[in-house]
C-alpha cells in the first residue's frame, strides 16, 4: 500500500479523535443526548480506522501515520468546539472607581449585570458578575477593554443555571 494509505490513516484518526474531543467536552458541559449520538458515529470510525492499522502494524509509517492523524484530531476537535461555543461564561469585572457607568455601558450593549460595591485594598471598587453565550465571549472582554481597560477580569463557565430573567433571555 502506498503513501494515499498513510494519508488514509491520518485522515481517520483526525475524524475519530476531533469527534472524541467534541463527545468529551459535551458531556462536560451537560449535553449527555448530544454527545451519546456523537459517540456512535465516533466508535463507527475508530473501529474502522482500528481495523485498517492493525492489520498493517508492519510498517512503522503507519504507526507514524496514527500517531500524527491522533494528534492532529485533538487539535482540530478542540477547535470546533471553540468555534460552536457551546455553554455559557460568567465574567467577574472588578474596577478602581464606583463612579463609572460601567454596568449602564453594559446593559447598553445587551448583557445583563449584577453589579455592588465591594471593599479592596486601596478603598472600594465596583464589582460585577456578567452571564452570556460563549459565542460572545470575545465581544464582552473587547467592550470591557474599551470601557474599562484596567479592569481586573475572571472568566469562568457556570454548569448550571436557574432563575432569573437574563436565563430565560439567554435559554431563548
Amino acid at each position: 500500500m502506498g503513501f494515499e494509505f498513510v494519508w488514509i490513516i491520518i485522515g481517520i484518526n483526525i475524524l475519530y479523535v476531533s469527534f472524541f474531543t467534541l463527545r468529551l467536552l459535551m458531556v462536560i458541559k451537560g449535553y449527555r443526548v448530544l454527545a451519546s449520538l456523537l459517540a456512535m458515529v465516533e466508535v463507527f470510525v475508530y473501529l474502522k480506522g482500528l481495523a485498517i492499522v492493525l492489520d498493517n502494524l508492519d510498517n512503522p509509517v503507519n504507526l507514524a501515520a496514527y500517531c500524527i492523524g491522533w494528534g492532529m484530531g485533538v487539535y482540530i476537535g478542540s477547535k470546533i468546539e471553540e468555534y460552536l461555543a457551546l455553554g455559557y461564561v460568567t465574567l467577574q469585572v472588578v474596577v478602581d472607581s464606583v463612579d463609572l457607568d460601567v454596568p449602564v455601558k453594559l446593559r447598553e450593549h445587551g448583557f445583563g449585570v449584577t453589579s455592588w460595591v465591594a471593599e479592596g485594598r486601596d478603598g472600594h471598587r465596583l464589582m460585577m458578575q456578567v452571564l452570556t453565550k460563549r459565542s460572545n465571549e470575545k465581544k464582552l472582554w473587547q467592550l470591557i477593554q474599551q470601557i474599562a481597560p484596567k479592569a481586573f477580569v475572571i472568566s469562568f463557565e457556570p454548569k448550571h443555571l436557574k432563575g432569573g430573567f437574563w436565563v430565560n433571555r439567554l435559554r431563548g
